[in-house]
């Protein structure tokens, strides 16, 4: 356990510095979520009616999620940019944890993540969102994002590793694009088709874009759902407890045993 906390420090480090050396891809990713929220919140808020709230309220949270969910994206481009670049195979031949390159990776994704969404949410009180429940409830609700983003980002190291070549893997991180339109995190739900309602509701990214709307205090749970909406913060440490369980060894398995 200590070296891997030593080993992944360093990881961590090294990843920072690697953020800090492409300021062009920093600056992209993170007022891109503002560009969203500017976008749909004025242009498609003028023709979408959430009963009883105000658009922006309830997409702020919404896009907040979705944001985490392009973890898988980011993830999975700098492992396979790592791989296909030879950094990998030099790592291997260190004697370090085999656990701590991947999780220097996710734990400096989360840290750039949180400075970003800090900018994101002053955005968001500039244009009317309001923090409507407690402190304490605010707090759990960044806190869950951020582990929501931690999950998605060992998701997109297996499949970064799995691909090995970063040209693939920008364009299979593209399609991470659909997950949140089928989700709640633009829209409600309860106007859907019924097979496509499912869909979405069973989708991690309603659960956890339900459940920061309800610690916000923006929203209300929704009735009548698939029990992950309707227990919106019981669903999401479920989802994310499961992703975690399956993703962290395929990735760390991945890794360390190198091409095939």
């Amino acid at each position: 356990m200590n070296a891997l906390a030593y080993d992944g420090a360093a990881m961590l480090g090294r990843q920072l510095r690697r953020v800090r050396n492409n300021p062009g891809l920093l600056i992209l990713t993170q007022t891109m979520p503002i560009s969203m929220l500017l976008f749909f919140g004025y242009v498609f808020g003028s023709a979408l009616a959430v009963p009883g709230e105000e658009y922006r309220r309830f997409l702020v949270p919404g896009l907040l999620v979705a944001t985490a969910a392009g973890g898988i994206m980011t993830g999975m481009f700098q492992a396979a940019q790592d791989t296909h670049r030879g950094v990998m195979d030099r790592f291997r031949t260190l004697p370090m944890s085999r656990a701590a390159v991947p999780l220097g990776q996710a734990l400096a994704d989360v840290l750039v993540t949180a400075a970003g969404t800090v900018l994101f949410l002053l955005v968001g009180l500039a244009v009317g969102w309001r923090i409507e429940g407690g402190a304490l409830a605010a707090a759990g609700a960044l806190g869950l994002l951020l582990l929501f983003r931690f999950t998605a980002v060992w998701i997109g190291i297996f499949l970064g590793l799995l691909t090995r070549n970063e040209e693939a893997a920008g364009q299979l991180g593209g399609a991470t694009f659909l997950l949140p339109l089928l989700s709640n995190a633009y829209i409600p739900t309860e106007g859907l088709p019924g097979w496509l309602r499912t869909v979405a509701e069973w989708n991690p990214i309603s659960a956890v874009a339900t459940a920061l709307r309800d610690l916000f205090g923006n929203a209300p749970v929704p009735e009548g759902a698939a029990w992950p909406v309707t227990h919106p913060v019981a669903g999401s440490l479920v989802w994310c407890a499961l992703l975690l369980a399956v993703f962290v060894p395929l990735a760390v398995r991945t890794y360390a045993a190198g091409p095939k």
